[in-house]
C-alpha cells in the first residue's frame, strides 16, 4: 500500500472512500465532461470522412488522393493512443485531457483553412495524435472517479461517446456542408472543443488514486483532494495529519515494459490481439457496410440507413453488455456476444433478399462489435493498476487500431478480386470467432500482480 508521508496517524484508503461513498455532483460532471470529450473525438476522427466528398469536388482532386489522408488520420490515432497515454501515466490524467483536447481544437481550425492535399495529410495526422490520447485517459478517470459497482457501465458509456460523436457527426455536416461549405464542419468540430477544454480547466478534477501514488498529495492539492472525498463521503474524518493510501504499489521503470511485468504478459498479449480482431470488423463494417448493401440492390438512403444500424446497434449495446458485465464479468459476456457476431456477420450477406432481416443482423453485429468495442477499453481499464491503467489501455487501443487500418483495406482489395458479397461477410466473420476463442484463454491468463484478485472478480464474478 503507497501513503502519501509516514507521521503517525490516521490512514484512509481513497480507494474505499470512492468505492463505498455516495453519488456526487462532482463525479456527475466528471463523467459528462468525459463523454464530451469523447464525443468530439469522434465527431473530429469521422470528420474527414463526411467532408471527403465535398473537399475532391470543390478541389477537383480524385478520389484516390484521399486515401493518404484517411491514413495518416488514422496513423496519428495510431501513435496518439501508443505515445501520449505513457505521458498520462507519468503527469496525469487531467493535463493531458485538456491539453489534448485544445489541441484538437486549434487542429480543427487550422484545417478550415487547408488548400492543399499536402496540408491537408499533415495537419490530419498531428491532430490524430491529440484525438488518440482522449480515449485511454477519458475512461482512465472516469474508472478511478467511479465505485465497483459501476466501474464497468461508467467506463463503457463514456467509451460510447465516441461511437454517439461519429454518428452524430454525419447529421451535423449534413446541415452544414450545404449551407456553409466543408470548412464548416472543422469550424464546428474547432470552436466545441476549445470550449470544453476551458471549462475542463474549471470543473475536471485529477484521478484521486493517481495523486495518492505519485505522493502529490501536498500543500492546495491536499485541500482539492479533500473536498473530492468529502463529496463521496461528508462525515469522513480528516484532519492535518491524515495520511492517503491506495492499495497498489508504483511501479518503476517504463510503463511499456511494466505491461509485461508481474505475469501480465499473457493478458496483455492476448488483450492487444482481441483489440485487433475487433477493430477489423468495426472499421470493416462502418467503412464497407453501405457501399456493400448498395451493390446488393438498395437505393443509398437505404444503405446509409443499414449502415446507420450498425452504429445504433453499437450504443445499444455498450448499454446492455455493461450491465451484463457487472453481474456476470468480463469473459462469460464477451465470449458469447463476439460468437454471436460471428454468427451474424456471417450472415448479413445471407439476408440482402430481406431488407427487415438484414436490419435485424446488422443490428446484431452492432450491438456485438462496435458495443463490444467500449468493452474490450473496460477490461484493459479494470486489468491494470492506476499507474498503468493509461498506458494499459492505450497501447491495447494502439495495437488495436492497425486493425482498423488492415480491415478496410484487405477487404478493398478482396472486392477488386471480385469476392462475392456473401465471401466477404463469411471472411469477416473469421476475426470475431477468433476473439470469442481468445476471450477463453484471457479467461485463463489473470495477472499474478498485485491487483490479481480484483481483475479474477471483473473477470469471472458478479458484485
Amino acid at each position: 500500500m503507497t501513503e502519501t508521508t509516514m507521521s503517525p496517524s490516521q490512514t484512509i484508503d481513497v480507494g474505499r472512500v470512492i468505492d463505498s461513498g455516495r453519488t456526487n455532483a462532482r463525479q456527475m460532471t466528471l463523467l459528462i465532461l468525459c463523454g464530451l470529450c469523447l464525443v468530439l473525438d469522434g465527431f473530429d476522427v469521422q470528420s474527414i470522412g463526411y467532408v471527403a466528398p465535398a473537399l475532391i469536388h470543390a478541389w477537383g482532386v480524385p478520389k484516390a488522393a484521399m486515401g493518404p489522408v484517411f491514413g495518416a488520420s488514422l496513423f496519428g490515432l495510431m501513435v496518439g493512443a501508443l505515445g501520449l497515454s505513457l505521458l498520462a501515466d507519468r503527469i496525469g490524467r487531467r493535463p493531458v485531457i485538456i491539453g489534448a483536447t485544445f489541441a484538437f481544437g486549434c487542429l480543427m481550425l487550422a484545417t478550415a483553412g487547408a488548400t492543399s492535399i499536402q496540408t491537408l495529410l499533415a495537419l490530419r495526422f498531428v491532430t490524430g495524435l491529440a484525438l488518440g490520447c482522449i480515449m485511454p485517459n477519458a475512461m482512465s478517470l472516469a474508472g478511478e472517479f467511479s465505485a465497483a459497482r459501476f466501474r464497468v457501465t461508467s467506463m463503457m458509456l463514456v467509451s460510447c461517446g465516441f461511437t454517439f460523436g461519429a454518428a452524430a457527426g454525419g447529421f451535423v455536416s449534413a446541415a452544414l456542408i450545404p449551407a456553409f461549405g466543408w470548412p464548416s464542419v472543422f469550424i464546428a468540430g474547432g470552436i466545441l472543443p476549445l470550449c470544453l477544454a476551458i471549462a475542463m480547466v474549471f470543473a475536471l478534477p485529477e484521478s484521486i488514486q493517481f495523486l495518492v501514488l505519485k505522493q502529490r498529495v501536498t500543500g492546495r492539492m491536499r485541500e482539492k483532494v479533500v473536498g473530492w472525498l468529502r463529496d463521496f463521503d461528508p462525515s469522513l474524518p480528516i484532519d492535518a495529519d491524515t495520511r492517503f493510501a491506495v492499495a497498489e504499489q508504483a511501479h518503476g521503470g517504463v510503463p511499456v515494459a511494466a505491461l509485461f511485468s508481474r505475469g501480465r504478459a499473457a493478458f496483455t498479449v492476448l488483450l492487444w490481439i482481441v483489440n485487433f480482431m475487433n477493430l477489423i470488423n468495426l472499421y470493416f463494417l462502418s467503412n464497407w457496410l453501405p457501399t456493400l448493401i448498395h451493390d446488393a440492390g438498395y437505393d443509398t438512403r437505404t444503405a446509409v440507413l443499414v449502415g446507420t444500424t450498425l452504429q445504433v446497434g453499437g450504443v445499444i449495446g455498450t448499454v446492455l453488455l455493461g450491465r451484463m458485465i457487472e453481474k456476470l464479468g468480463f469473459v462469460r459476456v464477451l465470449v458469447c456476444s463476439f460468437a454471436l457476431a460471428c454468427v451474424s456477420i456471417a450472415l448479413i450477406g445471407q439476408t440482402a433478399h430481406a431488407l427487415w432481416l438484414l436490419g435485424a443482423v446488422v443490428f446484431v453485429a452492432g450491438f456485438c462489435i462496435v458495443g463490444g468495442q467500449p468493452a474490450i477499453n473496460a477490461f484493459a481499464g479494470i486489468g491494470y493498476p492506476t499507474d498503468l491503467r493509461a498506458t494499459g489501455i492505450g497501447w491495447s487501443l494502439g495495437i488495436g487500431r492497425i486493425g482498423s487500418v488492415v480491415g478496410p483495406v484487405v477487404a478493398g482489395q478482396l472486392i477488386a478480386w471480385n469476392w462475392s458479397t456473401p465471401s466477404l461477410f463469411f471472411a469477416a466473420a473469421v476475426p470475431a470467432l477468433a476473439s470469442a476463442v481468445l476471450m477463453v484463454l484471457l479467461g485463463r491468463a489473470t495477472p499474478r500482480a498485485e491487483n490479481a484478485g480484483s481483475i479474477r472478480e471483473a473477470m469471472h464474478a458478479s458484485h
